[in-house]
C-alpha cells in the first residue's frame, strides 16, 4: 500500500539545548544527517520543515 504524501503544515513547540539546521543528503536508499559528536547517545528531535 503506497502512502500519501501529507501536505498539511503543523506548528511544533520544542523545547531543548541547541538546534542545527541541516540538509538531508542521499546514503543508499534513505537519508542522512551528520550531527556532532558530543551528541553521541543524546536523545534528538527531527522535524521536516520543507
Amino acid at each position: 500500500m503506497a502512502r500519501k504524501a501529507s501536505r498539511a503544515v503543523a506548528k511544533f513547540e520544542v523545547f531543548g539545548q541547541e538546534m542545527l539546521e541541516k540538509v538531508v543528503k542521499r546514503s543508499g536508499n534513505s537519508g542522512r544527517v551528520y550531527l556532532p559528536p558530543d551528541w553521541v547517545g543524546k536523545r534528538v528531535k527531527v522535524i521536516r520543515v520543507e
